[in-house]
């Protein structure tokens, strides 16, 4: 268009020098204004070419941001509860979240380990809490890598064909009892000393922590590298946040936050926080729950604070995330067509109202709401 509008001028100019033998005072002024109009109405259709792929930009980019931070948040839930144990071999002491609030959704230091903890509107904008646990919740390399060690063949594990699937000297481990029945549990190995892990050894792997009768196989998990354990499974909270050491993206919404992903450190159970996702305004979880223990799911619930750790493996079926971000910035050419959005389904979740939680300006984002819907695997 830019071309096209220059050439008119152009070809305006060259009329009057092919015709005349030269310019007047007020010809001149008439194809100077003539050029003056053609390359204001350029310049502002160049600006509104410019604002639109910003746009563009903006709401890929959230786009993307949403495909690698959703990827996380259902890899950790399918994962939850895997290699937790269900039981003690004797009585057990250890720790786990050492800040608030994640320390409020500890089961330390004697509690059998619950997958799921959630602390329901307790965040930014009573947004949720969600606390998974697991041996996979974790990004060390050691926490994806099991065996087993039979009574025959003690005191050497059953190493694997590929040895980068294979636990590595000095790696941090904890080692179960497998449940005999079905009426059983299966069993965290302690020994006499009252150590709930142990260090990994491929030639000689310790005693107190291997099969005592014939036939006997005991399940062997890495947990960490080379940090010694302070709880018997890896731990990763996911909350809405507001980061006091920088500021959320100037794009985002006035009183959105950050999504983070954070781990618990084993060496002192302070977190490791992973921004996942900006310019979140609110998450709600839900759970899919079988209540009598048919198979099928009966009802759904935001609270399962009186389900006990078993009762949370054998009944949550499915898990439902809410999450309400915007895409791209702000755009004042937009009108976002209500003032309140349902985070949730099923009667549970709440009703964000968009107009008093965000305040002035609410209406010029595109507010979306992301559902994830997840089916726990291992527990």
């Amino acid at each position: 268009m830019l071309c096209a509008q220059s050439s008119i001028g152009a070809n305006i100019l060259k009329k009057y020098i092919i015709n005349k033998k030269g310019f007047s005072l007020i010809e001149l002024l008439i194809a100077l204004t003539i050029l003056a109009i053609i390359v204001a109405i350029s310049s502002d259709t160049f600006k509104n070419v410019l604002e639109k792929a910003g746009r563009e930009m903006g709401i890929m980019s959230t786009q993307m941001d949403s495909f690698v931070g959703f990827g996380m948040l259902t890899y950790d839930i399918e994962h939850a509860g895997y290699g937790l144990p269900e039981s003690f071999r004797s009585t057990i002491s250890y720790n786990e979240a050492s800040t608030s609030p994640a320390s409020n959704y500890n089961d330390a230091p004697s509690g059998i380990p619950r997958p799921f903890v959630l602390g329901n509107n307790t965040g930014l904008n009573s947004s949720d809490y969600l606390v998974i646990k697991s041996i996979l919740a974790a990004t060390n390399n050691a926490c994806t890598k099991w065996t087993y060690i039979t009574f025959e063949n003690k005191p050497f594990p059953k190493l694997w064909s590929s040895s980068n699937q294979n636990l590595v000297n000095g790696n941090r481990v904890i080692v179960i009892k497998p449940p005999k029945d079905i009426y059983s549990s299966n069993e965290l190995i302690i020994d006499s000393d009252g150590n709930f892990y142990t260090t990994f050894n491929s030639a000689n792997f310790p005693s107190d922590f291997s099969p005592k009768n014939e036939g006997e196989r005991y399940m062997i998990y890495g947990v960490d590298t080379s940090t010694d354990l302070r709880m018997p499974f890896n731990r990763t909270d996911y909350y809405i946040k507001v980061p006091t050491t920088s500021s959320v993206p100037s794009r985002c919404s006035p009183n959105t936050g950050i999504l983070y992903k954070a781990t618990v450190n084993h060496a002192n159970g302070t977190l490791n926080e992973m921004p996942i996702l900006d310019c979140v305004a609110d998450i709600q979880v839900i759970f899919g729950l079988d209540s009598n223990e048919d198979g099928v799911i009966e009802t759904y619930s935001d609270d399962i604070s009186s389900l006990t750790a078993n009762q949370i493996k054998k009944r949550i079926k499915e898990v439902r995330v809410y999450i309400l971000t915007h895409d791209g910035r702000k755009d004042n050419s937009y009108t976002y067509p209500a003032s309140t959005i349902t985070i949730g389904e099923f009667g549970k979740g709440r009703e964000f109202n968009l107009s008093s939680i965000i305040g002035t300006g609410w209406q010029n984002y595109r507010w979306k709401q992301h559902i994830i819907v997840v089916k726990p695997k291992d527990l």
